[in-house]
This record gives structure tokens, C-alpha cells and sequence, in this order.
């Protein structure tokens, strides 16, 4: 039933591609327009973070995993990559977040390219941290911490409602903005004393330049934002959600995070790793990488790359 339910999708992807003609096809990692566009003989762009879908290596699963991996490398690989050009919104080496989630056969790297993250809004289009935090009306004169909880709803349900208890509870040193996540809802904060609460932020990255520090999950989107706004991290990834896990270990192995596992959160390890992490060297590493990041546009990179196959 899924196949054909698949080969359904194919075949309308053909008929949308063929009314609308277009010199290349972009797909955001899904297979069905990289297939139809490949049976039309159209150039196709391919854009992913996470090559490689790995299961969680538990000893009991451990061969199933292993051939989970070789089958994704052959079947769903063959289609990312035959043919296309693949483009991965990460940073070039040795800074790339996703490095543990793309590992890529030597015939198929040719054809990849790490293009930067691509950010919604840049850091220099905002206004300064000082400037912000007035509009904002956050302190000066102590640490703000972000929480942009993000990810779907049944991964952030624990994390939101342990987060909200824990950080309710800090001590007034600390200026707390949570965001919740639900895009539906209002955008009106509730205030209790130090922490303000949205359920939801549309000018989240205001927030995220104003903060000194960011507690989140290890979502590739919020590691290379953060990166790119010079914001050490506390990540509390998701239990089991491997790229996550790999991306957090990434990310403290380049200096810029900690990471708390979900299991092992209280109040004590939050408010202790974050006394740690406002006193050490990551700041200033946080900074350094940050110079690093800007290098690199995503979003001006990936528009040169789709003209030039649109061109050729």
C-alpha cells in the first residue's frame, strides 16, 4: 500500500513539473520530485542536514542497525545523490554540526556541497544587544537566558513542562525568556517575577541576540543559529533522537556548549552548568566561532548554485 501510495505521489509531482517547466527542480530531502524530475530529465537540487538516518545503538538492535544504515546508504543515498547536486545548509569542516549524520560514500561527495546555514534573519540586520535589550525591556545590568523550545510537540512535552518548573524556581540573578513553541496561540507573554513566559515568539531572533546564554534542545536549525549569533548553549537533547545526541557532542566538542541529558535534569545541574558556563572560555569561543560562521551564507550560496544549474 505504500509503494503505491509513493508511486501516486511520482506521478503527480510528473504532472506538476511538466505544467510548470521549470529549469530545475529544489527539493527539501523528498524523494518523489528528485524521481519525477529525474524521469523528465530535469536538473534536481537536493537540500538536507542529515544524510545518514542511523537507529539508536542499543547492543540488542545493533545488527538491525547496521543494516538499517547500509540500506539507507544504498537506496535512499542512491536517490539524494544520483545525479543531483546536494547541498547541505552546515558549515565547512571543522566546524560542521551534522559531520557525525553525513557520512557519505567517497562516489557520491562529488556532487555534495556545505553551503552555510540558511538564517531567517542575520544577525547585522538587528539592532545592537544594548538596543535590543531596551526595546525589549530585558536588564542590562545581569544575564539573560533563552529557552526556544522547539521540535515536535510529543519530543518538547516533558522538556516544556520540567524547563518551566526548574526555571521558575531560579534565583532573581538570572533574566529568563522561554518560548514555548506553539505557533498556533497568541503571542502574549505571562510574567512571573525574573521569568517571562510566550507560548509563542515571532521575533524569536531579537531574543536570541539580546540573551547572553540559550537552553534548548540540539536541533541542527538552533545549533547553527546560535553559531552564527555567538550564543553559548546548554542543549538537553532528545532521548534516543541520534542526530540530536549528535549534534550536542558536536557542539561541545567545539567548545561552544554543554550538554545535559534529559534524564539527569534538575534545578541543582541547571543552575550550577549555567554558572559554569557564564565563568569559562566559552564565551569567548562562542565569539571566535561566530566569525567563523559569517563567512558562510546559506541562502546566497544555495541561490548561486540553483542559477547555475538552472543555467546550465
Amino acid at each position: 500500500m505504500a509503494s503505491f501510495t509513493f508511486l501516486k505521489q511520482i506521478n503527480a509531482e510528473i504532472r506538476f513539473i511538466e505544467n510548470f517547466k521549470p529549469d530545475v527542480v529544489v527539493s527539501d530531502s523528498r524523494a518523489s520530485p528528485l524521481l519525477a524530475a529525474r524521469a523528465l530529465r530535469i536538473p534536481r537540487i537536493c537540500i538536507l542536514n542529515q544524510f545518514q538516518a542511523i537507529i539508536p545503538r542499543k547492543k540488542r538492535f545493533l545488527r538491525l542497525a547496521k543494516f538499517a544504515d547500509f540500506i539507507t546508504l544504498t537506496l535512499i543515498g542512491k536517490i539524494w545523490t544520483g545525479g543531483n547536486t546536494l547541498l547541505i545548509p552546515d558549515f565547512p569542516s571543522p566546524y560542521t554540526i551534522s559531520a557525525g549524520n553525513l557520512n557519505i560514500p567517497k562516489f557520491y561527495k562529488k556532487n555534495v556541497k556545505l553551503i552555510g546555514p540558511i538564517l531567517p534573519v542575520h544577525p547585522n540586520q538587528l539592532r545592537t544587544e544594548k538596543e535590543l535589550r531596551k526595546r525589549l525591556e530585558l536588564p542590562i545590568d545581569k544575564p539573560v537566558i533563552f529557552a526556544p523550545i522547539s521540535g515536535p510537540i510529543k519530543e518538547r512535552a516533558f522538556l516544556t513542562g520540567i524547563l518551566r518548573k526548574i526555571l521558575l524556581e531560579f534565583p532573581e540573578d538570572y533574566e529568563i525568556v522561554i518560548s514555548l513553541g506553539y505557533p498556533s496561540t497568541d503571542d502574549k507573554p505571562t510574567h512571573h517575577g525574573n521569568v517571562t513566559i510566550y507560548k509563542w515568539l515571532p521575533n524569536r531572533f531579537e531574543y536570541l541576540k539580546a540573551s547572553d546564554l540559550v537552553i534548548s534542545r540540539a536541533g541542527h536549525g538552533t545549533l547553527t543559529q546560535c553559531m552564527c549569533y555567538g550564543k553559548p548553549m546548554i542543549l538537553i537533547p532528545t532521548p534516543s533522537h541520534t542526530e540530536q545526541l549528535i549534534n550536542a557532542k558536536q557542539a561541545k566538542n567545539l567548545g561552544i556548549a554543554e550538554i545535559i541529558q534529559q534524564e539527569k535534569l534538575t534545578r541543582e545541574k541547571l543552575l550550577t552548568t549555567i554558572q559554569h558556563v557564564l565563568k569559562s572560555q566559552i564565551f569567548k569561543r562562542a565569539e571566535e566561532v561566530q566569525q567563523e560562521a559569517l563567512k558562510h551564507s546559506g541562502l546566497e550560496n544555495a541561490v548561486k548554485i540553483i542559477n547555475e544549474v538552472a543555467e546550465k
